[in-house]
């Protein structure tokens, strides 16, 4: 009789990564905890894992779902965009203040301050009034449109969403918003048909 050895032959690999993208943790106020991920501002390992001309580019994701933060932080980090994040809306007006990043990424269903209430906080306060705030949110009716538009967003994505798209979103937005696009923007959330010109 031919004995078997009951334990099978397993070759075990580690995949190298083929980008890397520092993640360095913050402690805005030495309360809530953020993660930044986003090329080195060392201008020595410029070049590794950088996306080149999008250096400095910021971004705020202001979600209360984990997996949604993830999502924009993996795909935009890949771009070279630098990603901050916040888990609610007191703490993401909070990291929009000290942060100032180029751009807010902001859900509308969270606990505590909704999103249509922060939009409206950033937009009364003249630190932050100039932030391009984006919309990403499951709210897809268009009275939900309105309210966006009403609470000076200049984008509106529905989720689910692409993530892979989330980088393009957010380059295209802030190229139309310094070429002084903001309102045709604004108006392109309730109608989003219109094409831009």
């Amino acid at each position: 009789m031919r004995a078997y050895n009951s334990q099978p032959q397993v070759r075990g690999e580690v995949a190298q990564p083929l980008r890397t993208a520092p993640a360095r943790l913050l402690r805005p106020g030495g309360r809530r905890s953020a993660w930044r991920c986003g090329p080195s501002s060392d201008p020595k390992k410029l070049g590794r894992g950088s996306a080149g001309p999008r250096l400095g580019r910021r971004v705020l994701v202001i979600d209360d779902e984990d997996t949604i933060r993830l999502l924009c932080r993996v795909n935009l980090s890949a771009s070279g965009i630098e990603v901050l994040e916040a888990a609610d809306g007191t703490a993401g007006l909070e990291m929009a203040r000290t942060e100032r990043p180029d751009l807010i990424l902001l859900d509308v269903m969270m606990p505590g301050i909704d999103g249509w209430e922060v939009a409206r906080r950033l937009g009364a306060d003249a630190a932050t009034r100039d932030i391009p705030i984006v919309f990403l949110t499951a709210r897809a009716g268009q009275e939900d449109r309105h309210l966006g538009e009403e609470a000076g967003a200049v984008g509106y994505v529905v989720k689910p969403f692409d993530p892979v798209s989330i980088a393009t979103v957010v380059e295209l937005t802030l190229a139309r918003v310094q070429r002084g696009e903001k309102e045709a923007l604004r108006r392109e959330i309730t109608h989003p048909s219109e094409e831009a010109e």
